[in-house]
């Protein structure tokens, strides 16, 4: 029963997207248990973390060999993106942007649209191809976090490029990777120099009390006792009664207690991790099932099953966080979001699914729907340029070509 079948589909939907969201707040809690930086969280994670759900679905489609699902995935995204989601937060509020957002992230986002259009052309992303973009996001994650955090002046796209092609990312990986190895070299170093000092210090305590018969210890104890009563002048009982309210004392317990929870919050945290990575595991696999499975029932290519079911789906919750972000006045994030999951979308997900099978690419694909792809990033940087806002007539016209475009290919199919 088709009903049957939708019911699953979109059981599948809601275990990807709500898996997908408690695994990255899982994960960036636990990274930040473990000392991690906050820009190392939202460098990975958070720029990451909204491309779980496209991530996870090709992954899973492309086991199953199912290229037309990961093109369709992939491109329909990157167009949702641009004519759903930047459109939807620029008609409801103009949205603010920088000059460096255009010239550094937005112009990588249209390389990275450019050299996938190219490798498309014969109609196969092979294993080497994916490898390249996924050696191109690598180094983008470096750049970001080696040149732009620590110089102060703008870094543009010529920057990357320069930094890509003269495998000045290596150098930076092979520099973050050595201190980490020599931190834990002197770590284990001063755990054994301490070790060393508690042995000798336990011998000198030894030989100290051989060297001291415990009548004379009693009354020297016994006489500083009496001296300590004598300057106070408190009772014993009263002096016992405040060792154990001393701070000293109730450190020690709230440690333990602190160190308790820590350990047991930490195993709860691992435990949701757990979860959330099933469900998401579990719910992209039904989820692509029932995609193909439709795809087989109403006799459409893959691709469109891809570009609309599975895109539109996949990204829901970005539609819905650019809504409230929006009404916060926070749309240029939302841009933000926009142009990074578009990086992350090419780069990352195409590459790993990618490596995983190579992907079969059709003539639909090269000629409607990555060439629409480009001329909606080429209008999306054009509309950023202007002015250095997306307008809302803008995000009118990026919505209007969106909703035609879906409209003709579906009729195509």
């Amino acid at each position: 029963m088709p009903v049957i079948n939708i019911l699953i589909f979109l059981g599948g939907l809601v275990l990807l997207v709500k898996g997908s969201d408690l695994f990255v707040l899982t994960s960036s809690r636990i990274a930040r248990r473990f000392g991690v930086s906050e820009f190392v969280i939202g460098l990975t994670l958070v720029s990451v973390g909204t491309s779980v759900p496209e991530l996870a679905s090709s992954l899973t489609a492309s086991f199953q060999q199912a290229s037309g699902i990961v093109m369709g995935n992939i491109l329909g995204s990157n167009i949702a993106n641009i004519g759903l989601i930047a459109s939807t937060a620029a008609l409801l509020t103009n949205i603010k942007t920088e000059e460096v957002m255009l010239r550094r992230d937005g112009y990588i986002m249209l390389f990275a649209s450019v050299l996938l259009f190219l490798f498309m052309l014969d109609f196969e992303i092979s294993r080497l191809e994916a490898l390249i973009f996924i050696l191109f996001y690598l180094a983008y994650l470096l750049f970001l976090l080696d040149k732009v955090k620590r110089h102060e002046e703008e870094i543009y796209f010529k920057d990357f490029m320069i930094y890509f092609f003269k495998f000045e990312y290596l150098f930076d990986l092979k520099s973050r990777i050595k201190p980490q190895v020599q931190e834990r070299g002197k770590g284990n170093r001063n755990s054994e120099d301490t070790k060393k000092d508690t042995l000798k210090t336990g011998k000198r305590a030894q030989k100290k009390n051989e060297s001291e018969s415990e009548i004379e210890l009693r009354t020297k104890y016994e006489s500083e006792f009496e001296i300590e009563l004598r300057t106070k002048n408190e009772p014993i009982t009263e002096l016992r009664t405040k060792s154990k309210t001393e701070p000293g004392y109730e450190d020690i317990d709230v440690d333990v207690t602190e160190e308790k929870l820590y350990k047991g919050s930490l195993l709860i945290e691992f435990f949701k991790l757990i979860a959330s990575g099933a469900a998401i595991i579990i719910g992209a696999r039904y989820f692509v099932e029932q995609a193909v499975f439709f795809a087989m029932l109403l006799e459409v290519p893959e691709t469109l099953i891809g570009i609309s079911l599975v895109a539109v789906g996949t990204s829901v919750p970005e539609l819905m966080v650019t809504i409230s972000a929006a009404r916060s006045n926070y749309a240029g994030i939302a841009l933000g979001n926009v142009i990074g999951s578009n990086i992350a979308n090419t780069l990352l997900i195409l590459g790993c699914a990618g490596l995983v099978h190579p992907i079969m690419v059709t003539s639909l694909s090269i000629y409607y729907i990555a060439t629409f792809m480009l001329m909606m990033s080429f209008l999306l940087i054009l509309f950023i340029r202007t002015g250095w806002r997306v307008k809302q007539f803008e995000g009118l016209i990026l919505l209007l070509l969106y909703l035609s475009f879906m409209i003709l290919i579906l009729r195509l199919g």
